[in-house]
């Protein structure tokens, strides 16, 4: 049994949809094949097999939960000159391919970005449901315009993504290294960085597999899928967040150390469709622990 009280589902295999441009794009799903859809932005460093640590509050709400690897990442194909947008006409492909036309967005940490990005750039007529957990949002008022609030990891990527991009790709590889050849190092070096309500997740020892095994995924191209995947969420967003009216469900532990409340709570303020979703005391693995609540939101949205 896991810390949510139900084990993982198994990962099950790997599949791919071929893009427009001849790109490969790889994911895991779960659930349903015939229910509702919801496409999940892993965080990083990770990969598509996070959706095995929220799929079971998917499930639960009768949704198809789709994990997908951004490119680059895990066993996606990389692509020249990545945009917010051209992550969008990607995930309509995946919509596509697998035979929705409506369809909702998740996305955690670093992928938390992603579907907010999806709310300005996708026709709400086509994305019905918009869920951002605990987001790196790091360049949305402007270049690294989170330093203020940022933990000392994410502080230092930026300077590094702002200044020197050898040094920030320098800081990805060791990062890998660590992740894939040193998983007990890796996992301890984030149970000390996280607060106690994140701790009896990372206790499990199932989610702690899970959350080895998805970090060391992550780098199977090596790094500079990672690297350009946060480059755009620290330098200005291409898209204006102020302009963005339609639901935006936005959740964050009150708790969280890797990605502060007060952070989310900034852009919570000043984007109008924001509906905000605060867990006294959670941290960073809020998405896991309201997993039940936050796809019950996605489930009544996309059957309405």
């Amino acid at each position: 049994m896991t810390a949510t009280g139900m084990d993982l589902p198994p990962l099950g295999e790997t599949k791919t949809i071929s893009t427009a441009d001849g790109r490969t794009l790889a994911y895991v799903e779960f659930g349903d094949p015939a229910a509702p859809l919801v496409i999940h932005n892993h965080g990083g460093p990770s990969c598509r097999f996070e959706g095995q640590l929220l799929a079971n509050g998917a499930i639960a709400n009768g949704l198809r939960l789709v994990s997908v690897d951004r490119p680059g990442i895990g066993r996606s194909s990389r692509q020249k000159n990545r945009s917010f947008k051209g992550w969008c006409d990607d995930l309509l492909t995946i919509a596509d391919a697998l035979g929705y036309h409506e369809f909702g967005v998740s996305g955690w940490s670093e992928g938390g970005p992603w579907p907010i990005a999806a709310a300005f750039y996708i026709d709400p007529n086509r994305l019905r449901h918009v869920t951002s957990i605990a987001g790196g949002n790091f360049g949305v008022f402007g270049d690294n315009w989170a330093a203020q609030y940022q933990d000392k990891a994410d502080a230092l990527g930026g300077k590094l993504a702002m200044h020197s991009k050898f040094a920030f790709h320098l800081m990805y590889e060791m990062l890998a290294l660590d992740a894939v050849h040193f998983g007990k190092s890796y996992l301890k070096t984030c149970y000390n960085a996280v607060n106690d309500y994140d701790k009896k997740f990372l206790d499990d020892p199932a989610i702690a597999k899970a959350w080895g095994a998805m970090s060391a995924e992550c780098f199977a191209h090596g790094s500079i899928g990672l690297v350009e995947d946060a480059e755009l969420l620290y330098r200005k967003w291409a898209f204006d967040v102020t302009k963005i009216e339609r639901p935006v469900h936005m959740w964050q532990g009150t708790g969280d150390k890797l990605i502060p409340y007060e952070l989310n709570r900034v852009i919570a303020d000043r984007m109008p469709g924001s509906v905000w979703h605060p867990v006294e005391d959670a941290g960073h693995l809020v998405a896991v622990g309201e997993a039940v609540n936050i796809f019950a939101i996605a489930a009544h949205e996309l059957s309405g």
